[in-house]
């Protein structure tokens, strides 16, 4: 009787220990955007107005140079969104994705690797990768697909002179209005009536949780457009009406994000983009905030980590350039901000990091050890105050077989390989990368040793591109 006794004692203390595991296990929330620069928040300086997320950096880390690797094609957010899931870097999760049944059923994919840990996992909004997020999801609330298209009148606008009949809050229009209610809405929508479900529950969770926005088409309501008065929209200090390589690299008028606005670019065109662009981001963060604004009312939040970023840059008219597919910093860097218990509030990291630093990461707070095919590397250690200076020696940046980068230091290289041109930026004295240093002879050296340091870390990187 006593041994009975006994063993049912033991089986309630390790069925309270479990409970008691799970309800102080952390909660994360990974807030993804699409095609939102590092300059876009008004935290940062920028004319875009962005209260919510602004608060986000008031109240946590930010790590001020996050970059996406880039792309094997035009789809960036595809390459970068496979990267997320994958955990593996460019060249690798290229290849582990054509395998994508085999990471699924080896639990490789950064959801499933959660869900070892014991959450509960959910996916909302955009996925744009290149398999089903239901065998690797728990919960996929809303797969909102790739994106809603851009119409024929939004391509090569606006002209001078010329009447513009595209408009944002036309929803004739289709793109974000299809089905009559902005998608941004929809999704903020769907994820509120998604945390009063998780509320009444204790299992910890792990939500992605993608919007489309400020993807093109850059639509919103009437009153953000007018929140930017098109008269205050500055050009960006390196604008110009045509980047010098565009149709060497891969960047001229078939490519859909180029061919927006017209060739050669105005700075008007320019103005007309940024005010949507601006208004959008706006209406984005608002959704944000009734979001943040149903966790809190949850009970959840203060034992919820918030991950934000967005799956890269984009350019808007610096360089003379419109899309993301280029190895500026306007197109490679993204937001990226953590909260949650015991992570520094107001706190900014300089260190150059990767926005897919967000999946180790996740895993440390969860309280897994980082399994060994995830190539990147976890910010806790910035956060904790344990590291300060570098994440990589270096960052490395590629666009298809047409264009490369590293970053050594302060010193940037990037080269075009159809054309064989170099071109060296110091970030340090030129952040706007607005003078080109590859023919200077005071920067000879530094341009030898990056082109060498360029190779070692594409052999490291399986890029397809590297010198056997």
């Amino acid at each position: 009787m006593l041994k009975h006794y006994f063993i049912a004692f033991i089986i309630l203390f390790f069925s309270y220990s479990i409970t008691i595991a799970q309800e102080e296990k952390p909660n994360i929330l990974f807030i993804l955007t699409d095609d939102q620069s590092y300059e876009a928040l008004s935290a940062f300086g920028s004319q875009v107005k962005t209260p919510n997320i602004d608060k986000l950096v008031n109240e946590g880390t930010n790590f001020s140079h996050a970059y996406n690797m880039g792309a094997w094609g035009g789809a960036v957010c595809v390459a970068s969104r496979t990267q997320f899931i994958t955990g593996r870097s460019l060249w690798n999760s290229q290849k582990a994705i054509k395998k994508h049944g085999v990471e699924a059923d080896k639990g490789n994919l950064w959801p499933q690797i959660l869900k070892t840990l014991g959450y509960d996992t959910y996916m909302i909004g955009k996925w744009h990768v290149n398999m089903n997020p239901e065998k690797i999801f728990d919960h996929v609330i809303l797969d909102s697909g790739g994106m809603h298209k851009q119409t024929r009148e939004g391509y090569n606008r606006p002209i001078v002179g010329k009447e513009d009949v595209w408009s944002p809050y036309d929803k004739s229009f289709l793109g974000y209005w299809k089905g009559g209610k902005h998608w941004t809405e929809v999704i903020r929508d769907t994820t509120i009536r998604c945390i009063k479900d998780i509320a009444q529950k204790e299992t910890p969770f792990f939500m992605y949780l993608a919007f489309k926005a400020p993807h093109d088409p850059r639509q919103s309501p009437k009153e953000y457009i007018d929140m930017y008065p098109l008269e205050e929209i500055e050009v960006p200090v390196n604008f110009i009406p045509e980047y010098k390589y565009q149709y060497d690299i891969g960047l001229g008028k078939k490519l859909r994000d180029e061919k927006l606005a017209p060739f050669p670019r105005t700075e008007h065109a320019i103005k007309v983009h940024r005010q949507e662009y601006y208004a959008l981001i706006t209406h984005l963060d608002e959704q944000i905030g009734y979001v943040l604004d149903a966790l809190e009312k949850s009970g959840k939040m203060d034992n919820t980590y918030i991950f934000f970023t967005s799956d890269h840059g984009l350019a808007v008219g610096h360089h003379g350039l419109m899309g993301k597919q280029n190895m500026y910093e306007h197109s490679l860097r993204a937001p990226l901000i953590v909260k949650g218990k015991g992570i520094p509030e107001n706190k900014t990291v300089s260190a150059r990091v990767y926005i897919q630093d967000v999946v180790p990461t996740t895993i440390e707070y969860a309280g897994g050890e980082i399994p060994g095919h995830i190539d990147f590397n976890s910010l806790k250690p910035f956060i904790d105050g344990e590291k300060k200076n570098r994440q990589y020696n270096n960052i490395y940046g590629a666009y298809k077989n047409l264009q490369r980068m590293i970053i050594d230091e302060n010193m940037k290289l990037i080269f075009y390989p159809a054309i064989n041109k170099f071109l060296l930026y110091d970030l340090e004295k030129d952040p706007d990368e607005m003078k080109d240093l590859s023919e200077n002879p005071g920067y000879a050296k530094d341009l030898a040793i990056l082109k060498i340091k360029l190779q070692e870390l594409q052999k490291e990187l399986n890029d397809p591109l590297a010198e056997n």
